[in-house]
Protein backbone atom coordinates (compact mmCIF):
# COMPACT_ATOMS: atom_id res chain seq x y z
CA UNK A 1 0.00 0.00 0.00
CA UNK A 2 2.56 2.83 1.00
CA UNK A 3 4.55 1.88 -2.32
CA UNK A 4 1.75 2.34 -4.22
CA UNK A 5 0.54 5.13 -2.62
CA UNK A 6 4.03 6.82 -3.35
CA UNK A 7 3.72 5.92 -6.79
CA UNK A 8 0.36 7.71 -7.34
CA UNK A 9 0.92 10.72 -5.81
CA UNK A 10 3.86 11.33 -7.53
CA UNK A 11 2.61 10.06 -11.53
CA UNK A 12 1.62 13.94 -12.26
CA UNK A 13 5.63 15.35 -11.01
CA UNK A 14 7.63 12.62 -12.87
CA UNK A 15 7.60 11.03 -16.44
CA UNK A 16 8.63 7.73 -15.21
CA UNK A 17 9.32 6.08 -11.62
CA UNK A 18 11.74 3.58 -10.82
CA UNK A 19 11.17 1.21 -8.01
CA UNK A 20 13.87 -0.92 -6.62
CA UNK A 21 13.10 -3.95 -4.69
CA UNK A 22 14.06 -7.35 -3.45
CA UNK A 23 14.04 -9.82 -6.05
CA UNK A 24 12.56 -12.96 -4.11
CA UNK A 25 9.46 -11.33 -3.68
CA UNK A 26 9.17 -8.38 -6.72
CA UNK A 27 7.17 -10.41 -9.16
CA UNK A 28 4.46 -10.58 -6.01
CA UNK A 29 4.96 -6.42 -5.70
CA UNK A 30 4.66 -5.86 -9.64
CA UNK A 31 1.84 -7.72 -9.66
CA UNK A 32 -0.10 -6.35 -6.73
CA UNK A 33 0.76 -2.56 -8.66
CA UNK A 34 -0.66 -4.03 -11.20
CA UNK A 35 -3.93 -4.53 -9.34
CA UNK A 36 -3.85 -1.37 -7.39
CA UNK A 37 -2.50 1.21 -9.81
CA UNK A 38 -4.54 0.39 -13.20
CA UNK A 39 -3.83 2.47 -16.59
CA UNK A 40 -0.51 4.54 -14.72
CA UNK A 41 -0.12 7.73 -16.52
CA UNK A 42 3.54 6.82 -16.98
CA UNK A 43 6.07 3.70 -16.88
CA UNK A 44 6.55 2.64 -13.36
CA UNK A 45 9.48 0.25 -13.46
CA UNK A 46 11.12 -2.17 -11.01
CA UNK A 47 13.84 -3.84 -11.21
CA UNK A 48 16.82 -5.52 -8.30
CA UNK A 49 19.78 -7.54 -8.42
CA UNK A 50 21.08 -10.87 -8.08
CA UNK A 51 24.38 -9.36 -6.34
CA UNK A 52 25.05 -6.53 -4.00
CA UNK A 53 25.35 -3.27 -5.60
CA UNK A 54 29.09 -3.13 -3.88
CA UNK A 55 30.21 -6.40 -5.51
CA UNK A 56 32.39 -6.03 -8.03
CA UNK A 57 30.69 -8.47 -10.42
CA UNK A 58 27.05 -7.01 -9.70
CA UNK A 59 24.46 -6.59 -11.99
CA UNK A 60 22.75 -4.11 -10.43
CA UNK A 61 24.15 -0.99 -12.31
CA UNK A 62 23.19 -2.28 -15.49
CA UNK A 63 19.51 -3.08 -14.47
CA UNK A 64 19.32 0.26 -13.45
CA UNK A 65 20.26 1.36 -16.64
CA UNK A 66 17.56 -0.39 -17.90
CA UNK A 67 14.58 0.21 -15.93
CA UNK A 68 15.42 3.96 -16.46
CA UNK A 69 15.36 3.22 -20.13
CA UNK A 70 11.87 2.25 -20.02
CA UNK A 71 11.16 4.68 -17.15
CA UNK A 72 12.09 7.30 -20.04
CA UNK A 73 9.93 6.03 -23.19
CA UNK A 74 6.66 7.20 -22.14
CA UNK A 75 4.90 3.71 -22.20
CA UNK A 76 2.65 3.92 -19.33
CA UNK A 77 2.20 0.48 -17.84
CA UNK A 78 3.26 -1.40 -14.69
CA UNK A 79 6.67 -3.32 -15.26
CA UNK A 80 9.71 -5.18 -14.25
CA UNK A 81 13.46 -4.50 -16.27
CA UNK A 82 16.12 -6.97 -15.41
CA UNK A 83 19.11 -8.73 -17.31
CA UNK A 84 17.99 -6.79 -20.72
CA UNK A 85 14.19 -7.87 -20.36
CA UNK A 86 11.21 -5.52 -19.51
CA UNK A 87 8.43 -8.34 -18.31
CA UNK A 88 4.42 -6.70 -17.63
CA UNK A 89 4.48 -6.63 -13.55
CA UNK A 90 1.46 -8.98 -13.51
CA UNK A 91 3.41 -11.75 -15.61
CA UNK A 92 7.03 -11.89 -14.38
CA UNK A 93 7.77 -14.47 -12.52
CA UNK A 94 11.23 -15.50 -10.33
CA UNK A 95 13.14 -18.68 -11.92
CA UNK A 96 15.88 -18.77 -10.89
CA UNK A 97 18.23 -18.38 -7.55
CA UNK A 98 21.17 -16.83 -8.54
CA UNK A 99 21.45 -16.36 -12.45
CA UNK A 100 21.53 -13.10 -13.87
CA UNK A 101 18.60 -14.24 -16.19
CA UNK A 102 16.50 -14.72 -13.09
CA UNK A 103 13.03 -13.72 -14.42
CA UNK A 104 10.70 -14.47 -16.96
CA UNK A 105 7.57 -13.27 -18.70
CA UNK A 106 5.32 -15.72 -18.64
CA UNK A 107 2.71 -17.38 -21.28
CA UNK A 108 3.54 -14.01 -22.81
CA UNK A 109 6.66 -12.33 -24.83
CA UNK A 110 8.58 -9.66 -22.76
CA UNK A 111 7.38 -6.24 -23.52
CA UNK A 112 10.72 -5.55 -24.43
CA UNK A 113 14.08 -6.08 -25.11
CA UNK A 114 17.56 -4.09 -24.83
CA UNK A 115 20.56 -4.48 -27.01
CA UNK A 116 23.36 -2.63 -29.01
CA UNK A 117 20.37 -0.75 -30.75
CA UNK A 118 18.32 0.28 -28.06
CA UNK A 119 14.98 -0.47 -26.33
CA UNK A 120 12.56 -2.52 -28.61
CA UNK A 121 9.15 -2.75 -27.66
CA UNK A 122 6.38 -5.46 -28.35
CA UNK A 123 3.57 -3.01 -28.97
CA UNK A 124 1.07 -6.10 -28.95
CA UNK A 125 2.27 -7.41 -25.63
CA UNK A 126 1.28 -4.07 -24.11
CA UNK A 127 -2.15 -3.68 -22.63
CA UNK A 128 -4.35 -1.97 -23.60
CA UNK A 129 -6.18 0.01 -20.91
CA UNK A 130 -8.98 2.41 -20.59
CA UNK A 131 -9.20 5.84 -20.24
CA UNK A 132 -9.05 6.26 -16.47
CA UNK A 133 -6.51 5.55 -13.68
CA UNK A 134 -7.75 3.64 -11.51
CA UNK A 135 -6.27 3.58 -8.09
CA UNK A 136 -7.71 1.00 -5.16
CA UNK A 137 -5.26 0.08 -2.43
CA UNK A 138 -8.51 -1.99 -0.45
CA UNK A 139 -6.88 -5.46 -0.03
CA UNK A 140 -8.06 -8.97 2.00
CA UNK A 141 -4.64 -10.12 3.15
CA UNK A 142 -6.12 -13.32 4.64
CA UNK A 143 -5.47 -15.22 1.35
CA UNK A 144 -3.83 -18.97 1.76
CA UNK A 145 -2.01 -20.34 -1.46
CA UNK A 146 -1.84 -24.91 -1.34
CA UNK A 147 0.28 -26.50 -3.85
CA UNK A 148 -1.41 -30.14 -3.68
CA UNK A 149 0.66 -33.29 -3.93
CA UNK A 150 -0.73 -36.39 -3.98
CA UNK A 151 -0.80 -37.43 -0.55
CA UNK A 152 -2.04 -33.71 0.73
CA UNK A 153 -5.77 -34.23 3.13
CA UNK A 154 -8.10 -32.63 1.81
CA UNK A 155 -9.17 -31.68 5.94
CA UNK A 156 -6.82 -28.57 5.40
CA UNK A 157 -9.42 -27.02 4.07
CA UNK A 158 -11.46 -27.19 7.09
CA UNK A 159 -8.49 -25.92 9.04
CA UNK A 160 -8.14 -22.55 6.38
CA UNK A 161 -11.99 -21.90 6.97
CA UNK A 162 -11.65 -22.41 11.08
CA UNK A 163 -8.32 -19.99 10.36
CA UNK A 164 -11.00 -17.44 9.13
CA UNK A 165 -9.41 -17.48 5.92
CA UNK A 166 -11.04 -15.67 3.18
CA UNK A 167 -9.89 -16.95 0.09
CA UNK A 168 -7.75 -19.88 -1.12
CA UNK A 169 -5.50 -20.66 -4.97
CA UNK A 170 -4.65 -23.72 -5.38
CA UNK A 171 -2.06 -24.77 -7.30
CA UNK A 172 -3.15 -28.23 -8.67
CA UNK A 173 -1.83 -30.69 -11.05
CA UNK A 174 -1.46 -30.51 -14.62
CA UNK A 175 -3.95 -28.26 -16.13
CA UNK A 176 -6.45 -28.33 -12.96
CA UNK A 177 -6.63 -31.87 -11.82
CA UNK A 178 -7.36 -32.33 -8.26
CA UNK A 179 -7.51 -35.54 -6.31
CA UNK A 180 -11.01 -36.77 -6.04
CA UNK A 181 -11.69 -40.46 -5.14
CA UNK A 182 -9.91 -40.88 -1.49
CA UNK A 183 -8.92 -37.61 -1.19
CA UNK A 184 -11.92 -35.54 -2.26
CA UNK A 185 -10.87 -31.91 -2.77
CA UNK A 186 -13.91 -31.57 -4.75
CA UNK A 187 -16.54 -31.72 -1.48
CA UNK A 188 -13.52 -29.63 0.36
CA UNK A 189 -14.26 -26.83 -2.20
CA UNK A 190 -17.75 -27.24 -2.06
CA UNK A 191 -17.42 -26.84 1.72
CA UNK A 192 -15.03 -23.25 0.92
CA UNK A 193 -17.97 -22.37 -1.51
CA UNK A 194 -20.83 -22.70 1.55
CA UNK A 195 -18.27 -20.48 3.79
CA UNK A 196 -18.23 -17.72 1.43
CA UNK A 197 -14.49 -18.45 0.72
CA UNK A 198 -13.77 -18.35 -2.92
CA UNK A 199 -11.37 -21.18 -4.40
CA UNK A 200 -8.92 -20.13 -7.13
CA UNK A 201 -7.42 -23.43 -9.13
CA UNK A 202 -4.29 -22.57 -10.97
CA UNK A 203 -1.65 -24.96 -12.43
CA UNK A 204 1.80 -25.85 -10.76
CA UNK A 205 3.06 -25.69 -14.53
CA UNK A 206 4.85 -22.19 -15.09
CA UNK A 207 3.77 -22.18 -18.93
CA UNK A 208 0.23 -22.53 -20.56
CA UNK A 209 -3.43 -22.49 -19.03
CA UNK A 210 -5.14 -24.53 -16.42
CA UNK A 211 -8.29 -25.89 -17.88
CA UNK A 212 -10.62 -27.68 -15.84
CA UNK A 213 -12.75 -28.49 -18.57
CA UNK A 214 -10.84 -31.38 -20.24
CA UNK A 215 -11.66 -33.79 -17.61
CA UNK A 216 -14.56 -34.94 -15.19
CA UNK A 217 -13.19 -34.09 -11.71
CA UNK A 218 -12.04 -30.48 -13.31
CA UNK A 219 -15.86 -29.72 -14.42
CA UNK A 220 -17.12 -31.16 -11.00
CA UNK A 221 -14.97 -28.78 -9.37
CA UNK A 222 -16.04 -25.56 -11.08
CA UNK A 223 -19.74 -27.00 -10.50
CA UNK A 224 -18.96 -27.09 -6.81
CA UNK A 225 -17.58 -22.69 -7.01
CA UNK A 226 -14.06 -23.04 -8.01
CA UNK A 227 -12.76 -20.09 -10.40
CA UNK A 228 -10.03 -21.07 -12.94
CA UNK A 229 -6.73 -18.77 -12.99
CA UNK A 230 -6.49 -19.85 -16.63
CA UNK A 231 -2.48 -18.54 -18.01
CA UNK A 232 -2.36 -16.29 -15.07
CA UNK A 233 0.80 -17.13 -13.22
CA UNK A 234 0.74 -18.10 -9.66
CA UNK A 235 1.73 -14.61 -8.01
CA UNK A 236 -0.69 -13.01 -10.05
CA UNK A 237 -3.72 -14.97 -8.75
CA UNK A 238 -2.98 -14.68 -5.39
CA UNK A 239 -2.38 -10.82 -5.07
CA UNK A 240 -5.44 -10.49 -7.71
CA UNK A 241 -7.76 -12.34 -5.15
CA UNK A 242 -5.94 -10.18 -2.44
CA UNK A 243 -7.15 -6.88 -4.52
CA UNK A 244 -10.70 -8.17 -5.65
CA UNK A 245 -11.49 -9.68 -1.85
CA UNK A 246 -10.98 -5.89 -0.86
CA UNK A 247 -13.36 -4.59 -3.17
CA UNK A 248 -16.09 -7.46 -2.31
CA UNK A 249 -16.92 -10.87 -0.71
CA UNK A 250 -19.57 -11.28 -3.37
CA UNK A 251 -18.42 -14.81 -4.66
CA UNK A 252 -20.64 -14.28 -8.21
CA UNK A 253 -18.69 -10.46 -8.23
CA UNK A 254 -15.35 -12.23 -7.53
CA UNK A 255 -15.83 -14.76 -10.33
CA UNK A 256 -16.53 -11.75 -12.82
CA UNK A 257 -13.45 -10.14 -11.70
CA UNK A 258 -11.66 -13.18 -12.73
CA UNK A 259 -12.63 -13.78 -16.33
CA UNK A 260 -11.55 -9.99 -17.18
CA UNK A 261 -8.10 -8.31 -17.46
CA UNK A 262 -7.68 -5.74 -15.32
CA UNK A 263 -4.20 -5.21 -16.33
CA UNK A 264 -2.99 -7.95 -19.05
CA UNK A 265 -2.96 -10.99 -15.89
CA UNK A 266 -4.66 -13.28 -18.17
CA UNK A 267 -5.31 -14.29 -21.62
CA UNK A 268 -9.28 -14.70 -22.38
Amino acid sequence: KIIATEIYNNMSIYDGIVVTHGTDTMAYTTSMISFMIQNPSIPVVFTGSQLPISHPLTDAIANLRYALTMALSKTNGIYLAFDRKIILGCRAVKVRTTAFHAFESVNIHSVGTIDSSGLSIRESQLYKYGNEILFNTNIEDKVFLLKLTPGTNPNIVDLLIQSDIKGIVIEAFGAGGVQAVRRDFVSAIAKASKHNIPVVVTSQCLYEQSNLNIYQVGTSVLKQGAIEALDMTTEAAVTKLMWVLGQTNNLDEIRKYFSTSLAGEITL
